[in-house]
């Protein structure tokens, strides 16, 4: 390149410096000789501007072939991407020319058109004229009022009723220079599976109102002769109708006494659960000393905790910690929480009882015991109804695996949280954070009363 531009100067300047000398030679009398020689040197320097033309010609004829070649290739090679989405795809100029399109496009909408020539305009007016939209009184008119709509409001995520049953999913956006790409996908299966879930669960919620409902008639059915149970066994056994003679059957008695509690607790715990997970559960909205509780929930389960020689330490604030929620259900929860670390502490070890206040603006209770503790998978089922962290635990501990959800449940019913932290050997760290103000939500503040308020509720945690 470099060397024609060369040849080229050179012929140029010849050229230029022969047609100056012939002028003179018109001026100066010079042989004719002379004048052929600067002649031809005047027509070889022309000839040799014209082949370097020619030649720098062809060069770039070259070039521009290899570039088309080159857009051809990557045009194809767009071509197939597009070909090979799954989708169907168009692009529309901003005055409804078709610029690029696959033929997915041209299946989903069963277009008859020849694309090549085929614009916004004609692609709505055959679908309005075949009646994809329904009946149309003037398709000219409302194809012109289709093509204005089509380049609003985006982007936009449209579905519509294709033919033959199929549902039609089209998103539009935007490009530079008012362009719309349009994007086509038959979601039929997609929509069928959607719709199969949602029976599904429309199912599953049938089931499980069927399911609280019977729970609530089995516990009321239930407690009606158990509190018979309970109070005659209990009269018996203190002897208030006279003593009894056989010592073995004053002892069967208090063990018909216990197991009835036992089974009283185990009702309540399941209508608990089951009223939670309904979302039946019934709140009153009051203040709450949280030390109240956590004494009266301290009682009741000290005895326990002094056959096992278990240590019950308390550590809270010198000023009183209220909170606005359900005593009942909180000390419930606390409830639920000391009897859970009693029972899986080792003999002769130590509960500790936590109370302070979150500089975010709530309350943290913590109950933590050094007992045999837990693994992850193990923490996860024990937050499970039902659940237990080991199945040897029902032999070695009994409970029924409810005490950890019904005060998760019920803590959450206060607008609140509980957490797990636990390791095998090393104990189990169980900690709930409340708010002060407002605790009980609207949607839920009709909840829990009935159920706490039950006959023969001890409130003994699983």
């Amino acid at each position: 390149m470099l060397t024609s531009l060369r040849v080229s100067h050179l012929a140029a300047a010849f050229c230029v410096l022969a047609l100056l000398t012939y002028g003179a030679n018109l001026l100066v009398t010079v042989a004719p000789s002379y004048r052929d020689i600067f002649l031809l040197a005047i027509a070889g320097s022309l000839c040799c501007l014209m082949l370097s033309s020619l030649r720098r010609q062809e060069r770039v004829m070259t070039e521009l072939r290899a570039h088309q070649d080159q857009l051809g290739a990557q045009s194809a090679f767009l071509q197939s991407i597009l070909e090979n989405m799954g989708e169907g795809v168009s692009v529309f100029d901003r005055h409804g020319k078709l610029l690029a399109w696959n033929s997915q496009f041209k299946r989903f909408l069963m277009l008859p058109l020849d694309l090549n020539k085929a614009s916004l305009f004609d692609i709505m007016l055959g679908q309005i004229t075949r009646g994809d939209f329904g009946p149309v009184a003037n398709p000219e008119q409302a194809a012109r009022e289709r093509c204005e709509e089509f380049y609003k409001n985006l982007p936009a995520v449209i579905e519509r009723p294709a033919r033959k049953g199929h549902v039609l999913q089209i998103r539009r956006r935007e490009m530079p220079g008012g362009s719309v790409v349009s994007l086509y996908a038959d979601v039929t299966e997609q929509k069928a599976v959607i719709e199969r879930m949602e029976q599904a669960r429309i199912q599953a919620e049938v089931a499980n109102r069927a399911k609280s409902d019977f729970l609530a008639n089995m516990s009321h059915e239930l407690r009606t002769p158990l509190n018979a149970i309970i109070g005659f066994s209990e009269v018996i056994s203190s002897e208030i109708l006279g003593p009894v003679s056989d010592k073995r059957q004053l002892e069967y008695i208090k063990d018909i006494h216990s197991s009835g509690l036992l089974l009283l607790s185990i009702i309540n715990d399941v209508l608990d659960m089951s009223k939670i997970e309904a979302g039946k559960l019934e709140l009153v909205s009051e203040r709450v000393v949280m030390q109240d509780v956590i004494a009266e929930a301290v009682r009741m389960v000290s005895e326990r905790a002094r056959v096992r020689s278990i240590n019950l330490v308390k550590t809270s604030p010198n000023s009183e910690v209220a909170i606005t929620g359900d005593g009942r259900a909180l000390k419930q929860v606390v409830l639920n929480l000391l009897s859970n670390a009693v029972k899986f502490s080792n003999e002769a070890g130590q509960v500790d009882i936590r109370t302070r206040l979150d500089p975010a603006g709530g309350m943290i209770l913590e109950v933590e015991d050094y007992g045999i503790g837990m693994s992850e998978p193990e923490m996860q089922r024990a937050m499970q109804p039902f659940g237990q962290a080991k199945p040897a635990t029902i032999r070695t501990h009994g409970g029924t695996g409810l005490g950890l959800p019904i005060a998760k449940g019920l803590a959450e019913a206060h607008g609140g949280t509980l957490t797990l932290e636990s390791s095998p050997g090393r104990g189990t760290l169980v900690r709930i954070t409340l708010p002060l103000q407002g605790a009980v939500s609207p949607r839920i503040e009709t909840m829990l009363q009935s159920v706490l308020n039950s006959p023969g509720h001890a409130g003994t945690p699983a």
